[in-house]
């Protein structure tokens, strides 16, 4: 038996909308868990960025770890790529799990600490590069995989009528969490003191995300807030214009479902190209700074900035899709994240610090605002029932787009970095020509019903 199914003393009541959407009133999140649903953005948030430096940081104690294990410069990349993909490849069969009952939140989060910590320990004491990429790639790759679907489809779960700012919130956390450590992967970390200062950041890490977790506690299906009416537009005007730009979905779809509306794939392809383009720039950007004669300090900083808007951005944006659409945002967030990559280019090729920190601003806002928006779009094309298994079935791109890390180093190869880039922009820019083709099923692209509506709101009481 999971959270999720655990009934409790309260009544509540059961409302089918015209459209047969179920929603389940009556139950407060204190009712439920003890505390308040707040909880649930603050505990999620904190696991994230507890797992956020195997990825964003890991670029930056490359150097170190190149000369430490005397492992090809091309390890660290593949590394990096086999990392994303197991990470992605988690996402959907521990969905699955999680809304089956066999794999409660809690557990989840514990497994997730127990890879983080692997890890660490891998990267400090591998006897042989197949070893890291067992203990790292493989193991904090999966770790990090349930820790991110987890937390991510349980703050959807919680804020069924206002997602975008809250999810936004959480998703931030996988980008600037890793701020102190690309500081200390590159400024601080060398060949004398390597090992305890990755095992330290293991243990730190691991117990961050151990300590969140033991909290998390789903809703039970189809919860739906009290004080918000899902049958008529309810009286906060944030929920109100949340729910004007970005309706509810129309049934709680199965992934099956899900999948055969087409939209699966569609988002699957644009998250693709988006990510893959993100995760070459984290890979690639202090290549490119080196490159233009920075200092290895001043693309720290540039690092860390690009992290820091990366993870910020994703909470703004979130924010503004509440207000505006998700679907509005996508589309200039894809055009932005393009338009960047040619930033670069031209800052480093003039030399211009101050242009290419912003460039690199701008492109960690751009390659992490597009993470919340598929997040919280999932959840409105398909509903919460299934999100887990929904997203993770869009999510499962990141098994494609890791390559940005691994084809990357060999696209500069072949092209210079020069070429990289502007591939790399050119793919943005597609991105955002398919989600132009993307709309809810069951509503048009304004958001309107495409059927005529059934008889009238049903409600159940229960005792």
């Amino acid at each position: 038996m999971t959270t999720a199914d655990l009934s409790t003393s309260v009544p509540f009541r059961e409302v089918t909308d015209a459209n047969g959407r179920t929603y389940r009133l009556g139950e407060s999140d204190i009712d439920i868990m003890g505390r308040k649903r707040k909880w649930m953005v603050i505990l999620p948030w904190v696991g994230m960025m507890g797992i956020s430096s195997a990825e964003y940081a890991f670029a930056s104690a490359e150097d170190t770890l190149h000369h430490a294990h005397n492992w090809n410069s091309g390890h660290i990349y593949w590394m990096m790529t086999v990392w994303v993909f197991f990470q992605a490849a988690v996402a959907m069969p521990a969905g699955r799990l999680r809304e089956t009952g066999r794999l409660p939140a809690r557990w989840a989060m514990m497994l997730g600490a127990t890879g983080t910590l692997l890890g660490y320990l891998s990267l400090a004491y591998a006897p042989h590069v197949i070893f890291a990429y067992i203990g790292f790639s493989v193991f904090s790759g999966m770790g990090a995989g349930m820790v991110y679907a987890t937390c991510v489809n349980m703050v959807g779960k919680w804020y069924p009528e206002r997602r975008g700012g809250k999810t936004g919130f959480v998703n931030g956390g996988f980008a600037y969490g890793s701020v102190p450590f690309v500081f200390i992967f590159t400024g601080f970390m060398d060949i004398t003191n390597f090992r305890w200062v990755l095992v330290s950041a293991g243990l730190f890490l691991a117990a961050l995300v151990a300590c969140a977790g033991f909290f998390f506690r789903d809703p039970p299906k189809n919860w739906w807030p009290a004080e918000v009416d899902p049958l008529n537009p309810p009286a906060d005007p944030r929920a109100r214009r949340a729910l004007e730009k970005n309706p509810p979905a129309m049934k709680q779809y199965s992934p099956g479902e899900a999948w055969r509306t087409g939209r699966v794939a569609l988002m699957w392809c644009c998250l693709a190209c988006t990510s893959g383009v993100n995760i070459f720039g984290i890979a690639f950007q202090v290549d490119i700074g080196q490159d233009a004669g920075f200092a290895a300090g001043i693309v720290a900083t540039a690092m860390s900035l690009k992290a820091i808007v990366n993870g910020t951005g994703r909470g703004v944006i979130g924010w503004l899709s509440d207000l505006y659409g998700r679907k509005k945002c996508l589309l200039h967030v894809c055009v932005i994240l393009g338009l960047a990559q040619f930033g670069i280019i031209w800052s480093a090729e003039m030399k211009s610090l101050p242009l290419f920190l912003f460039f690199s601003a701008v492109s960690g806002f751009g390659g992490g605002a597009i993470f919340p928006m598929f997040a919280a779009m999932t959840a409105d094309y398909f509903g919460e029932n299934n999100n887990a298994t929904n997203y993770g079935m869009v999510y499962s791109s990141k098994l494609v787009s890791g390559l940005g890390a691994g084809m990357g180093f060999l696209v500069v190869d072949a092209w210079g970095l020069n070429g990289a880039f502007i591939l790399a922009g050119s793919i943005s820019f597609f991105a955002g020509f398919l989600a132009l083709f993307l709309a809810a099923p069951g509503r048009d692209r304004k958001g309107n019903p495409l059927v005529k509506a059934g008889p009238a709101p049903v409600i159940r009481e229960t005792d």
